[in-house]
């Protein structure tokens, strides 16, 4: 065997023979490692494994007038692929994704790319104004913008009052338009900061060698700049899409502050899901639902990933 196969052969772990102080040391090490994993394992295990499998559980059963609930087996799944009104919330959201989420996430990356060009003034103020937005609920933030969008009272119904128009942010045709208005408002400032971040990261050797090369700024951001923000604009893309997938807390809210907005009890996956546990009394079916939807949204983030890291191993 020559050296060079020597030294690429791949190590063998040799066996500790039990009771030497090596073997006492390596289970040592071992149960101190199982001690740090734990704690996680244990709270993963309390917030996540338990309630997917007891939604399991559920999805299985339906609530009976007579009887209570009873076993069904796959029936509630069955019934869910042939309901219209889900793939109706289903069309919905991922209309609302396949839109909001490429103009967010492209008003973030403009922001970041403008911070990171140091000509801006205040940049402080301005960065930590953007951001604030994330920084509000999701209950205060819908009525904040139901007052100001509502006709009734609010910014708009001012509008109509001067002009005598007939504006309605939250008519059918525009309540979806008017909830992206609002998701873009809270979430940019914080894609706006993944991606500062990582532009801070690019070392400044690349900035210089540009320099002396003559590249114009157009010519750094798409040599240096949206090559150093690929692998951050994958995780932003399934964050989006895993929290517009979650839409509840607008369609749940506004429909008790603006008359004719068009929202109905299945205006979205969570919101019918919702519906269907605590005002339909119908658990099981409900269970059904989120992990389907579950299912769904994973299989888009995991192929959103497996795309991602392609591009970035073809570049």
């Amino acid at each position: 065997m020559s050296a060079t196969e020597r030294m690429t052969r791949p190590a063998v772990a040799v066996p500790v023979p039990r009771g030497t102080p090596q073997h006492y040391r390596r289970r040592r090490t071992r149960q101190i490692g199982w001690a740090f994993v734990a704690p996680f394992g244990i709270l993963f295990a309390l917030v996540f494994i338990v309630p997917i499998t007891y939604a399991a559980y559920l999805s299985l059963f339906q609530d009976r007038m007579v009887g209570g609930p009873s076993f069904v087996g796959l029936a509630n799944y069955t019934k869910l692929f042939g309901d219209a009104q889900f793939w109706d919330g289903v069309t919905r959201v991922v209309s609302f994704t396949l839109i909001q989420v490429p103009v967010m996430l492209v008003l973030a990356l403009v922001l970041a790319l403008a911070m990171d060009s140091m000509r801006l003034r205040g940049m402080r103020f301005m960065r930590v104004a953007i951001f604030l937005p994330y920084a509000v609920p999701a209950i205060v933030s819908t009525l904040m913008w139901g007052f100001m969008l509502g006709v009734r009272y609010g910014l708009f119904g001012s509008i109509n009052g001067w002009l005598g128009t007939d504006i309605d942010p939250f008519r059918p045709s525009t309540t979806l338009i008017s909830i992206g208005i609002m998701v873009t408002w809270a979430f940019t400032g914080y894609n706006m900061l993944i991606f500062d971040s990582v532009l801070k990261a690019v070392p400044q050797e690349l900035y210089e060698a540009a320099a002396i090369d003559g590249a114009g700024e157009f010519r750094v951001i798409r040599a240096i700049k949206l090559p150093a923000l690929r692998g951050s604009l994958v995780i932003t893309v399934i964050f989006s899409i895993i929290g517009t997938f979650q839409i509840f807390n607008e369609p749940q809210i506004l429909p008790s502050m603006v008359a004719n907005s068009g929202i109905t009890t299945y205006y979205t996956p969570n919101l019918y899901a919702f519906n269907l546990a605590f005002t339909g009394s119908q658990q099981g079916y409900a269970a059904a639902l989120a992990l389907v939807m579950a299912a769904f949204t994973i299989a888009i983030a995991y192929a959103v990933q497996i795309r991602g890291m392609r591009d970035a191993l073809d570049q």
